[in-house]
This record gives C-alpha cells, sequence and structure tokens, in this order.
C-alpha cells in the first residue's frame, strides 16, 4: 500500500513538474513584439495577422505585443511607427529591450528598428521576409512606369484597401503609400534598403548572415518554400499562380533564399506566405509542423539564449 502511494505521489509530482514547466515554455525575457507584412493589420474585426500565434505564445508565459503600422508604405515610414510602439512597450513593462518579429515586409521594418536603436532590440526575426526583394513584385513595378497613370490609379486603389484595413483594425489614422511599400519590395529597392541597413544580411544571396551582427542584436530566419499547400485554402490557388513569376524554391510570394537573414533556421517548411502566419485559419499542409510549434519553437530558443 505504501508503495502504491508512493508511485501515485511521483506521478502527481511529474505531472506538476511537466504542467509548470509548459506554463513557462515560450517565457522570454524580454517582450515579443509582431509585426505584420504590406496589406496587414494588428487584428481586424477579432481575427488575428497572426492567426491565434499571439494567444499560444502568451499562455505559456511569454509578453506577446503585436504592432499596428501601416498597412501600405515604405519600410522606414513603418519602421519609424515601430519604433515609437517599442518604446512604448519598454515604458509600459519595464523590460530594457523587445524581441522583434516580422513577416513579409515585416522583415524590414524591424531590421530598421534594430539598426537605428539596436540598444532596445535583442534579436529580429524575419518570417517569410522579402530580404532580397521579390520578383512579384519586380513584375508589378515594370508594369507601372513611375509617374504614370496606371501607377496613379493603382496607388489610389492600394491606399483605398490599405485604409479600409487600418479602419476595420482600429488603425485609420495612419498614412498609407501603396507605391512606396512597391517600391522597397522590388530587387532594387531591397538592395537599396540593405546597403542602408545591412546588419544580419549575408554577405551572398542564398547564404547566411551573422546570428550575432556588428550591432549586438541576434538575427534569426524562417519560411516556407512551397507555394500549394492544400486544395481547401482558398489562397493557394492565387500563390501559386504568383510562383511562377520564380525560378527557384518559394512560397508565392517570396523565394527561399531572400528570405534568408541572420542564423536561417530552416527555408523550405511545406509552407506558403500565408501559412507562415497560420492562415487561413489554421490551415496547412497536412504533414507539416504546425505553424504555431515554429513560433513556440523560437520562443523558447530566444527564452534558452536569454533573449
Amino acid at each position: 500500500m505504501n508503495k502504491l502511494w508512493a508511485n501515485i505521489l511521483l506521478i502527481c509530482c511529474l505531472v506538476v513538474c511537466a504542467s509548470a514547466q509548459a506554463s513557462t515554455y515560450t517565457k522570454t525575457k524580454y517582450p515579443i513584439v509582431l509585426v505584420h507584412g504590406v496589406f496587414g493589420f494588428d487584428d481586424a474585426l477579432g481575427i488575428d495577422y497572426f492567426y491565434r500565434i499571439p494567444f499560444s505564445l502568451s499562455r505559456s508565459g511569454a509578453k506577446v505585443y503585436v504592432a499596428a503600422v501601416s498597412a501600405a508604405n515604405s519600410s522606414e515610414v513603418r519602421g519609424e511607427q515601430l519604433l515609437l510602439e517599442v518604446q512604448q512597450i519598454l515604458a509600459l513593462t519595464g523590460a530594457e529591450k523587445v524581441n522583434l518579429l516580422g513577416h513579409s515586409q515585416g522583415a524590414q521594418t524591424v531590421r530598421y528598428v534594430a539598426s537605428v536603436r539596436p540598444d532596445l532590440i535583442a534579436s529580429v526575426t524575419s518570417v517569410g521576409g522579402v530580404n532580397w526583394g521579390t520578383p512579384v513584385a519586380d513584375i508589378v513595378r515594370n508594369v507601372l512606369p513611375q509617374g504614370s497613370v496606371p501607377e496613379s490609379i493603382i496607388n489610389s486603389v492600394g491606399n483605398g484597401l490599405a485604409s479600409i484595413l487600418g479602419w476595420f483594425s482600429g488603425n485609420a489614422g495612419l498614412p498609407q503609400d501603396s507605391v512606396a511599400a512597391l517600391e522597397v519590395l522590388t530587387t532594387q529597392g531591397s538592395l537599396a534598403f540593405n546597403a542602408e541597413y545591412p546588419e544580419g544580411i549575408p554577405d551572398t544571396y542564398c547564404g547566411s548572415g551573422d546570428l550575432v551582427a556588428s550591432n549586438g542584436v541576434e538575427y534569426f530566419s524562417w519560411s516556407g518554400g512551397r507555394p500549394f499547400t492544400n486544395a481547401f485554402d482558398l489562397l493557394d490557388a492565387p500563390l501559386l499562380a504568383t510562383s511562377f513569376a520564380f525560378n527557384e524554391a518559394n512560397d508565392g510570394l517570396v523565394s527561399s533564399c531572400s528570405s534568408h537573414l541572420g542564423y536561417v533556421i530552416k527555408n523550405n517548411y511545406r509552407m506558403n506566405h500565408i501559412d507562415e502566419i497560420n492562415h487561413i485559419f489554421g490551415i496547412h499542409h497536412l504533414f507539416e509542423t504546425d505553424p504555431i510549434t515554429l513560433y513556440r519553437r523560437h520562443a523558447n530558443r530566444l527564452k534558452n539564449r536569454g533573449l
């Protein structure tokens, strides 16, 4: 009987220990700030851009904030908006730094902040980031000559869409400039951005950058490499169509190699550009890791590195 009770007590202790460990699995030293890409939002009508990701990270101990920056604008303008938010988060939490994570154009946005204020940033993570440009933007730029009527029309339409997204997400006052967003996402625009804010960028295309850059910030990246992943996802067909703009592995909007920044965790998950943020509504490849799991693992990685 004593042995039975001892075994029961041992099992209870193991359960309690496992539960305690799970509750702190994503508890990083510094807050995590998630930053959306072009035509993105923090949440609109109750729907997260990073679908269910903030909740999953926070329930295991992380302090998570989702930035509200312009849906369409240059990475510098968005970066200045983000910097103000970072300063507000630091004042609110008393933390010394934050961990920044950006998807798509959000990668450039977080890189900008880390470059101009590295003292406030512990780490930068690029998820499907447009770090070397995308041929999709190149094609659009080529059919919209600078100063042309078509460019003006598309800019007005894009700004209108961005303003609607801003209104639905409670950020109606943010400035929108779709052409500025397009410009920085082209290959030429991205290379010019890299020249100004080079930290974490590999020396060669498809290479790996420094884990710890010259500014003392740690840089990470991961991305998908398959544009079509699930027939039930309504956005897979359009992403499959845009993938024909590439002659290399891509997620439908960004090539796997273009996503490289700092330490490359992996660049060929069976995910497309939307799967990377767990949309649409969590639908993804049946035999690939749940996107939420990737964010949880990364938060734990940052935690174990003292970040």
